[in-house]
């Protein structure tokens, strides 16, 4: 890969790595404190949309107007999932134990495996868009670079010739792919908790579709579960899609300092208190990717910070509007299907 830098070296009146002077003037800005009122505010008002969807599926009952619930409830999901993923960074909570348990119980309303989801996130963390390294862009239905599509074979190369066209509806899909990784992830005995994440898991599973199947005739019963989950899969992708896709893949040994690792391969999606909202703060994704701590409230005031200290250094700082990286992902997927559409299909 050819990395997008012309760096200039360190002034020799300020001594330390690229990050270390960064993180001074984060740290300087009181930017890494926490943020115990607004977490407050953000949990109760989550919980409020989460127990508001389910309070409100039983009143409308039998009912068409049930899918409507369906949809509410998909971005209730979202949000709590946003929240799981503030909690597993400890931008909540300092303490470990507390972090573990809020995150759990997150995990648990959504039907997430908080311990297999919280490795696979920091091994991400460490190597974004590392091919072999960051588990986000290993091969499986699609593939993120066209070595990866010259070895694909089966369905992954069936699909990978028109993976871009194809990427939003598999994305109705992502929910359940949350809810089967979980499960699958309880066979591997590293799992640490393993017996608490199983138990938590299929308690939700069991207490999900009794509801659904409780209040809800068959028939209407599978199409809110359709529409559920298949929302709730199109808004996570909607949410961590444009943060990395399309951005330079990393391969072998091409490993830049962690500051360019973490800014070369993330991208900023430009918008206002709503998209912070919408987007749980993670559209200020190369700040969390530099701070993971940092409680998300900070992160747009952390953004001029950072953006200076990349241009004074001589590093890209992309950022877009979600549109835009919208399509820069998709461009990105098509060219990497590319090496299948252009050779005889062999399944």
């Amino acid at each position: 890969m050819t990395t997008h830098t012309t760096a200039h070296p360190p002034s020799p009146h300020t001594p330390g790595s690229d990050f270390a002077r960064l993180s001074k003037k984060i740290t300087d800005a009181g930017l890494m404190e926490r943020r115990p009122g607004y977490y407050t505010v953000r949990i109760t008002a989550v919980t409020a949309l989460y127990a508001g969807g389910w309070a409100a599926f039983v009143l409308v009952g039998h009912s068409w107007w049930t899918l409507v619930v369906a949809a509410f409830l998909a971005l209730a999901f979202g949000q709590v999932a946003l929240l799981a993923h503030d909690i597993a960074h400890r931008q909540v909570f300092r303490l470990r134990r507390p972090s573990e348990i809020g995150g759990r119980i997150a995990g648990a309303c959504i039907g997430m495996g908080y311990g297999w989801w919280q490795d696979k996130h920091t091994r991400h963390h460490a190597n974004p868009n590392h091919e072999g390294l960051d588990p986000d862009i290993a091969p499986d239905l699609l593939v993120w670079s066209q070595d990866q599509a010259r070895a694909a074979k089966g369905l992954p190369r069936l699909i990978g010739r028109w993976q871009a066209f194809l990427f939003f509806p598999l994305l109705t899909l992502e929910g359940l792919n949350l809810h089967v990784a979980s499960a699958r992830a309880l066979a591997n005995r590293s799992l640490k908790n393993r017996a608490l994440e199983g138990t938590l898991l299929f308690a939700h599973f069991a207490v999900y579709l009794t509801a659904l199947f409780l209040v809800l005739p068959p028939g209407m019963a599978i199409a809110f579960l359709a529409v559920h989950q298949g929302l709730f899969g199109v808004y996570l992708g909607s949410v961590f899609a444009p943060n990395h896709k399309g951005m330079p893949i990393l391969t072998g040994e091409d490993r830049p300092d962690f500051l360019r690792r973490q800014v070369l391969t993330s991208r900023n999606v430009r918008g206002g208190w709503f998209t912070d909202i919408v987007l749980g703060g993670l559209n200020h994704q190369i700040e969390h990717h530099l701070f993971p701590s940092m409680p998300s409230p900070n992160l747009r005031r952390a953004r001029p910070i950072v953006r200076r200290h990349c241009e004074e250094l001589g590093v890209d700082y992309l950022e877009t509007g979600l549109l835009t990286s919208w399509r820069q992902a998709l461009a990105s997927l098509h060219r990497a299907g590319a090496p299948i559409r252009n050779t005889r299909f062999v399944p």
